[in-house]
C-alpha cells in the first residue's frame, strides 16, 4: 500500500493515519470555479486546478477543510432565513 515505504518501523496506528491522510491527499478534488475534478496540491495549503488553472488556498492536505465546510453551511443557513 501506500504506506509500504516505512517497512516495520513507526507501528500501525501511525502508519494508518498517514494512508488515510495520504489518499486523500493525492485523489482528484472538484474545483470551486469549473466543478471539475482536475484540482491537485502544489504544496502545503496551496491547489490548483489542472483544468481551468485556477490556483487557491485550502487546508494542508484537503482544499476544504471540515471547518471551512460548516463555517460556510451556517452563512448559507444564515442568508436563507434573511
Amino acid at each position: 500500500g501506500i504506506t509500504g515505504r516505512f517497512g516495520a518501523r513507526y507501528g500501525r496506528k501511525a502508519k494508518r493515519s498517514v494512508k488515510i491522510i495520504e489518499e486523500n491527499m493525492k485523489k482528484n478534488h472538484v474545483c470551486p470555479k469549473c466543478d471539475r475534478p482536475y484540482v491537485k496540491r502544489q504544496a502545503a495549503g496551496i491547489w490548483k486546478c489542472r483544468k481551468c488553472g485556477a490556483v487557491f488556498t485550502g487546508g494542508a492536505y484537503v482544499p476544504q477543510t471540515p471547518m471551512a465546510k460548516s463555517a460556510a453551511r451556517s452563512i448559507r443557513d444564515i442568508s436563507v432565513e434573511e
